[in-house]
C-alpha cells in the first residue's frame, strides 16, 4: 500500500503546469486582479464541494472518488491547454476544483484506516511525511523539467505532459485495496449512507472541542500554501526571465520537501514550539518578498519548509483525534476551512493590486501568518508520553463539554 501511495502521490503532484500556469495567464493579457478572480472561482469550487465529497468519501469508495478526482483535475489542464483564454481558464478552475474536492482528504482517510485495521495507525505519521516527501520532491522533479520543456514545446507541450501524469496517477489508485467499512450506515452509500456520514461527522467536530481545534489548526495552516500562486508573478517582479521561473520556483518545492520529511522524524512537536516556527516563517516570508533580489527565494523557500513541516504535524494531531467512521468527513471540513482562507488571501492579493507590488502584498501576509502561529499555540492537541494527542474531559467531567470520554485507540 505504502508503495502504491508513494506513485500516487508522486503523479499527483508532478504538474509540469505548477510554475507557470501565473505565466500563462498574464501571457494571455490578464491581470493580477483577474488572475486573482481565477484563483477565488478555483478556491470557491473547491470549498462549495469540500464537505459534500467527505461524506461521499466515507459512504462509497475512496479509491474510486480519488480517481474520478484526479480524471477531472488532468482534465482542467487540458482545457488551459487548448482554450488559453479567460472562459476557458475558468472552466479549468472548476474543473480542478471539484476534482481536488474529491481527493482532499479521501486518500488520506483511506490511507490512516488501512493502517489502522492492521494495528498500525502510529505509523501514519511517518507514512505521511513520506509520501509528503515523495510528493514534493515530484513536484521539485517536475518543476525543473518544466523549463526545458517550455524551451522545447513551449505550453502546448507543458500541457500535455500535465495533463498525462495525473491521469496516470488516477488508474494506479484504482489499485488499492480497501477494507469495507462497518460504520457506514447504508451498504450501498447511498442517500441515507451520505446524509448519514455527512451528519456524523459534523456532530464530531460541534461536540468535540480538541477536534475542533484540531479542524481550525489543520485550516489555517495550509492556507497560507495559496501564497505558492504568486511566485512565479514574484520572481518575475524581482527580473526572473519566463525559462529561469521554474528554477527558481523549485528552491520552495525543496524546502516543503525537507519540511515535509521532518515532521514525520519530530511529529511530537509541542505546540509552543509549532507556533515559534510559523511565526519564523512569516519572518522569512516578509523578508524574502521585500529583498528585491532573485536571492530573496532562498527564504521564501525556509518560509515554505516551515508551513509545510507545520501542515504535516496539525493533519496528523487532527487524524488521531477523529473518532468516528467519518474520517473523511471530517477531513474536508477542515479542507473546506482552508479553502475559505485560500480564497481570503487570494481576494486580499487581488484587491490591493491596484494599489500595491507583488512583493509588498506577499511580504503583507506575514502579518495573518504570525496571527495563526499564535492560534496554534493555543488550538493545537498536545501529545502524551505514549504518543496520542491529548483529549478534553468527557461532558459533564470538565469545562469542555465533549462528548469524547473514549481512549484515543488506534483503532478507531
Amino acid at each position: 500500500m505504502t508503495r502504491r501511495l508513494y506513485a500516487v502521490r508522486g503523479c499527483e503532484e508532478a504538474i509540469l503546469f505548477y510554475p507557470l500556469y501565473a505565466l500563462l495567464f498574464a501571457d494571455a493579457g490578464l491581470s493580477t486582479a483577474q488572475i486573482s478572480s481565477l484563483f477565488v472561482i478555483w478556491s470557491v469550487v473547491s470549498f462549495v464541494c469540500e464537505v459534500p465529497s467527505g461524506a461521499w468519501a466515507d459512504s462509497w469508495s475512496r479509491r474510486r472518488l480519488y480517481a474520478i478526482g484526479a480524471f477531472l483535475t488532468a482534465a482542467g489542464y487540458a482545457t488551459w491547454t487548448v482554450w488559453p483564454a479567460y472562459t476557458g481558464f475558468a472552466l479549468g478552475f472548476v474543473l480542478w476544483g471539484v476534482g481536488g474536492a474529491l481527493q482532499s482528504g479521501t486518500l488520506e482517510a483511506l490511507v490512516y484506516d488501512e493502517l489502522s485495521a492492521v494495528g498500525a495507525a502510529d505509523a501514519y505519521a511517518r507514512v505521511a511525511g513520506r509520501s509528503g516527501t515523495v510528493a514534493i520532491l515530484s513536484m521539485l522533479a517536475a518543476t525543473t523539467l518544466a523549463a526545458p520543456v517550455f524551451a522545447l514545446g513551449g505550453y502546448p507541450l507543458v500541457g500535455a505532459f500535465s495533463v498525462a501524469v495525473p491521469a496516470v496517477g488516477g488508474c494506479l489508485a484504482l489499485g488499492f485495496a480497501e477494507t469495507p467499512r462497518r460504520e457506514r450506515a447504508d451498504e450501498f452509500g447511498g442517500v441515507r449512507g451520505y446524509a448519514s456520514t455527512l451528519t456524523a461527522g459534523l456532530r464530531e467536530i460541534r461536540r468535540s472541542r480538541i477536534v475542533a481545534g484540531a479542524v481550525a489548526v489543520a485550516a489555517l495552516v495550509p492556507g497560507f500554501t495559496a501564497l505558492d500562486e504568486y511566485l512565479p508573478l514574484l520572481s518575475r517582479a524581482v527580473g526572473a526571465p519566463t525559462a529561469l521561473v521554474p528554477l527558481l520556483f523549485a528552491l520552495p518545492a525543496l524546502g516543503m520537501a525537507v519540511g515535509s520529511a521532518l515532521a514525520g522524524r519530530w511529529a511530537a512537536i509541542a505546540p509552543r514550539t509549532l507556533a515559534a516556527v510559523l511565526a519564523g516563517a512569516g519572518g522569512l516570508l516578509a523578508a524574502g518578498a521585500l529583498s528585491g533580489r532573485l536571492a530573496g527565494m532562498v527564504p521564501i523557500a525556509v518560509a515554505f519548509g516551515a508551513l509545510q513541516f507545520a501542515i504535516v504535524v496539525a493533519e496528523t494531531r487532527l487524524q488521531q483525534v477523529i473518532g468516528s467512521g467519518a474520517r473523511a468527513t471530517v477531513l474536508s471540513v477542515s479542507g473546506f476551512a482552508a479553502e475559505v482562507c485560500a480564497v481570503t488571501i487570494y481576494a486580499g492579493v487581488g484587491a490591493g493590486g491596484a494599489v500595491a507590488s507583488t512583493p509588498v502584498l506577499v511580504a503583507g501576509c506575514a502579518l495573518p501568518l504570525t496571527a495563526t502561529a499564535l492560534a496554534v499555540a493555543r488550538l493545537l492537541p498536545g501529545h502524551t508520553r505514549d504518543g496520542n494527542p491529548s483529549r478534553p474531559a468527557p461532558a459533564g467531567d470538565g469545562p469542555s463539554g465533549g462528548q469524547d470520554s473514549r481512549s484515543p485507540s488506534v483503532t478507531s
